[in-house]
């Protein structure tokens, strides 16, 4: 039996999140798309449940019948692009990030299932911010590892 997780692991999972955003980034300006693709692979292996069956991914910049990401190749054309099979993804994970901040409205805690939601908050190389809504629910494997289960993010709603 898991142990239960706690508000410490879920605000260290959103900072891990973050720094393999900035990691991602990192890697592309400095070895391309390779090199992107194999952070960001490392990335879900490590923090996102694909190990535990669908992931319920649904990214910020994402449309049409490509909207939900449930599985790990739709999930790594998200973060660096430059798949066929996901022609309109341009790598929300490439895009020069250099810092990721996270701002708690709640979160929930039973056993070995977390869920937490927010604000996070990027900033790229130019110092230009995007703020985005996110949800993230996560699971304890057996192993003991918190892995995000359910990632929803959007931009925030800009009343007319």
């Amino acid at each position: 039996m898991t142990t239960p997780i706690t508000e410490q692991e879920l605000a260290q999972a959103r900072k891990n999140w973050g720094d393999a955003l900035v990691a991602v980034s990192k890697a592309f300006e400095e070895g391309g798309i390779d090199a992107a693709r194999e952070v960001a692979g490392a990335t879900l292996d490590a923090a996102y449940g694909y190990n535990l069956g669908p992931v319920l991914f649904k990214p910020t910049l994402a449309s049409g019948e490509q909207t939900f990401r449930p599985t790990r190749e739709g999930a790594l054309s998200y973060f660096v692009g430059h798949s066929d099979d996901y022609p309109l993804d341009g790598g929300f994970g490439i895009k020069g990030w250099r810092s990721v901040e996270s701002e708690t409205a709640a979160s929930f805690i039973q056993g070995d299932i977390g869920m937490w939601m927010g604000w996070v908050i990027c900033t790229d190389k130019d110092g230009n911010v995007t703020k985005v809504d996110k949800s993230w629910g996560y699971k304890k494997d057996e192993e003991g590892t918190l892995r995000i289960v359910l990632h929803h993010s959007s931009l925030p709603y800009q009343p007319e």
